[in-house]
């Protein structure tokens, strides 16, 4: 009697472990692919190797997931090589700028002040112009402090200063990116009819421009080097602002091995965006006796203008259906 009692037991017991086992959630590991159907491919499998994706109770299931491959691939990209691209390509622009500057030095204007300027943007140019740069240098530091600010700023400032700076500068990259995109959509609008090449910048390259020796060759309102920066700024601000609102709005529109392709489109292109700036900068202020004053104030001075823009400052003095010839130069004050 004792025997069967036991034996009793142990099935009520046995059954009780098999029903506390079937009552379990999946393995946190399970796979989300069927490898036994027909039209499951080789890739498939392998992108689900080691996949963690659990259950979850909102609705977008492709929150659960924890880990996939594709991340030990982002992780590398953006703890190593974004760091040596951005390093590279930004040290590498302020030492090809020092260089220039110790070397040629300011790019003068050979024939003196003339006493008389002409106007090249108009107030509203500016406006925009300001308004983008603004927003583009705001962007570019605190963009730059997610990729170096903890090994490069942290150690200076400590981390209470270094937790609130970056926090700021958060928001500030987030609301900023508004402003900064419609300036891109609205200098794109603005300049774009200036901003076809053609043959003379085919050779105003050939000639270096006129930055390397004495030699300017002619250009119209924009030359081959401001046409460049243009189509850098509608290019490369299009698609930090396209991969960066995919990045501010996540799971919309793709999962996250698409969100981890735009954080590297989105970071390698604003780094790369950040060394052509620099180089724009330097030549729209201490590179290029003149040059600020087109954004500053509106004017050029006439000679900068023969100098630099000959074919523009001929169009802008070109006779008109009057009787006297038009002329946009007038007295500096």
């Amino acid at each position: 009697m004792v025997s069967l009692f036991r034996l009793m037991r142990l099935a009520v017991g046995g059954l009780a472990f098999l029903l506390l086992v079937s009552m379990l959630p999946a393995p946190a590991n399970a796979q989300q692919v069927n490898p036994t159907a027909s039209a499951v491919k080789e890739q498939q499998l392998l992108q689900e190797l080691n996949r963690i994706q659990g259950r979850i109770s909102i609705p977008d299931q492709r929150a659960g997931v924890l880990e996939q491959p594709a991340g030990r691939d982002w992780r590398e990209f953006r703890n190593v090589t974004l760091r040596w691209i951005g390093g590279i390509a930004i040290v590498g622009m302020i030492a090809a700028i020092v260089i220039f500057y110790l070397t040629r030095g300011m790019v003068r204007i050979e024939s003196g002040r003339s006493g008389r300027t002409i106007v090249r943007f108009n107030a509203y140019e500016r406006f925009v112009h300001w308004m983008t740069a603004t927003c583009f240098v705001i962007l570019a530091l605190s963009g730059l402090n997610i990729t170096f600010g903890r090994s490069l700023l942290l150690p200076l400032i400590g981390f209470e200063a270094f937790s609130h700076w970056s926090q700021l500068a958060k928001f500030a990259h987030i609301y900023l990116s508004f402003p900064f995109t419609l300036g891109v959509v609205l200098i794109f609008l603005m300049w774009i009819a200036g901003n076809i090449p053609n043959k003379v910048d085919v050779e105003w390259v050939k000639r270096g421009g006129g930055l390397f020796n004495n030699d300017h060759p002619p250009a119209y309102r924009f030359n081959a080097g401001q046409k460049m920066i243009y189509w850098i700024v509608v290019i490369g601000g299009g698609l930090v602002a396209a991969t960066g609102y995919l990045l501010m709005f996540p799971f919309y529109l793709s999962g996250i091995e698409g969100m981890q392709l735009a954080q590297i489109v989105h970071s390698i292109v604003a780094v790369l965006f950040v060394a052509a700036m620099l180089g724009h900068i330097y030549i729209g202020s201490i590179g290029m006796e003149g040059a600020f004053e087109a954004m500053g104030t509106g004017t050029v001075d006439v000679n900068w203008s023969k100098q630099h823009h000959a074919l523009w400052f001929q169009q802008q003095n070109a006779p008109t259906d009057s009787a006297e010839p038009k002329s946009a130069a007038q007295p500096a004050e």
